[in-house]
């Protein structure tokens, strides 16, 4: 059965503020809530930046029976990843075991503020294998002692163990972090664009690496950015708070202030012209389809903004999601 996700936007919403979110996105007949983890937000002027893993915890409350996954967090700097371990593992005990943990190689935005060095992928790469080894093994209940290149534990043991499995997924832009998803992970989270250029740089290596070591194939989770909006006018102010997510050097920049202003430099339908835009339910179900019919997601997650948040929560109850749900049922029935 295909899961529809709601994202709550750590980046632009106080966790206040994700908390009614994520009891609306219930009321509206969303299946998860996906939070995302950073330190630093995209630009400087109008954003927010709250501790994703207290918001899960107050989501468990607020929105209950609704399964739960960051969208993602990074277990390389600043956190050991036995520590995101640990906090999966109650985050699940929470939920009563509705907790998905989404992974990735992470922006320097969140790791150079605290003055670790963010590397080249080969080393982010090489430290996910570990990490994705280490909590795999915690939260599976091993009491566990590793000696790895970047990470070390010595009997280490969660205590307050999840209630059953948790779900390691890894998010992957290309081939090489599929690979790995596919080897490591139970699932794949993929940002769509193109849907044909991610089924072969992403979610067939993901399959192909699965296969090869007789694990099961990989669950995906399709997300896709998307305004909510009647002009550029209406856009622009929906996507005020992300506007340093498109702009250059996304990777390496660690002041939002950077991000802001580079954005602000560009045109603004060059900004624009990197989300996908809609003024109706009938161009959201558009836009969201391919993800339903061509990329048959597991998860399909609706990261939208809008003028109005909470209008657009509603809006998707009550005439995108009951059409996207029939679209599943027909794919998954053929």
């Amino acid at each position: 059965m295909t899961r529809f996700a709601y994202f709550c936007g750590h980046e632009q919403w106080q966790p206040e503020q994700l908390l009614k979110h994520g009891r609306l996105a219930k009321e509206a007949g969303f299946d998860m809530l996906v939070a995302s983890e950073h330190f630093h937000p995209w630009v400087d002027d109008a954003s927010a930046s709250g501790y994703c893993w207290s918001t899960l915890g107050g989501l468990t409350q607020s929105a209950p029976g609704l399964h739960l996954s960051t969208g993602v967090t990074t277990p390389l700097w600043r956190y050991h990843p036995a520590l995101v371990a640990q906090a999966a593992a109650t985050v699940d005990r929470m939920s009563g075991g509705l907790f998905n943990l989404g992974v990735g190689t992470g922006e320097n935005i969140n790791e150079g503020p605290l003055g670790y060095h963010f590397p080249k992928y080969k080393e982010r790469s090489e430290r996910m294998s570990e990490a994705l080894d280490i909590m795999r093994r915690l939260l599976d209940g091993e009491k566990l002692t590793y000696e790895g290149k970047y990470y070390q534990t010595d009997r280490a043991k969660l205590y307050s163990p999840p209630t059953g499995p948790v779900p390691i997924w890894m998010a992957a832009g290309g081939p090489k972090s599929a690979t790995m998803a596919g080897q490591k992970a139970q699932g794949v989270i993929v940002s769509v664009k193109d849907p044909k250029d991610t089924f072969e740089k992403v979610i067939e290596p993901a399959r192909k690496a699965a296969a090869e070591l007789d694990r099961p194939k990989p669950m995906v989770m399709a997300s896709r950015w998307t305004i909510l909006a009647n002009d550029d006018e209406e856009a622009w102010k929906a996507l005020y708070s992300w506007r340093g997510l498109r702009a250059p050097g996304r990777l390496e920049a660690v002041d939002p202030q950077t991000l802001r202003e580079r954005a602000d430099e560009l045109p603004r339908e060059e900004i624009l012209g990197r989300y996908s835009q809609c003024k109706s339910a009938a161009d959201i179900i558009e836009v969201y389809r391919p993800l339903v019919e061509t990329i048959e997601a597991d998860v399909v997650t609706l990261q939208m903004a809008s003028t109005d948040q909470e209008g657009l929560i509603k809006l998707l109850g009550e005439e995108v999601l009951p059409e996207l749900r029939k679209m599943a049922e027909k794919v998954k029935g053929s």
